[in-house]
């Protein structure tokens, strides 16, 4: 498990009325500001400042087929070649992270065939590595760098 304590960001936060919205610097828009996107926030910072992903690398609620359902996951990470090689799901912070989660990325992953997945709620984060060949995967300590995943 990771225990992610994420560094203290300098965010884009406005306020209209009783909504608020934050900048995504990898959608270059305001969104609004839910539990869960203060999440993927998050991650996004992370994984650029701290991670070194580039952020042109990077999609936000990407677009998929499963099962003919258009479904979006949170954050996809793709690799030099355009590819897509992590998916993070992100859940608001007093969203447990249970199988529900999982299976709901492995659906994901059914189309994508990423080898990194992650599910996070911000405070609590599995990461895991799938083997496709041997149809297993692995939980792993902490999150690949941008170089082991992608190949950056």
């Amino acid at each position: 498990m990771l225990n992610l304590i994420f560094p203290e960001y300098d965010f884009k936060v406005r306020h209209e009325g009783t909504r608020s919205f934050i900048f995504d610097s990898i959608r270059k828009q305001y969104v609004t500001l839910t539990p869960e996107e203060w999440v993927r926030q998050h991650w996004l910072h992370y994984l650029v400042e701290e991670r070194k992903y580039p952020r042109s690398l990077i999609a936000v609620e990407m677009s998929l087929k499963v099962n003919r359902l258009v479904r979006r996951c949170d954050i996809v990470v793709h690799n030099k070649s355009g590819l897509p090689c992590l998916i993070i799901e992100c859940k608001a912070e007093d969203v447990k992270i249970s199988q529900k989660v999982f299976d709901q990325i492995a659906r994901y992953n059914l189309s994508l065939k990423v080898k990194y997945l992650v599910v996070s709620n911000g405070s609590a984060s599995y990461c895991c590595a799938i083997d496709f060949e041997k149809q297993t995967y692995t939980f792993l300590p902490d999150l690949p760098d941008s170089r082991q995943v992608a190949g950056y």
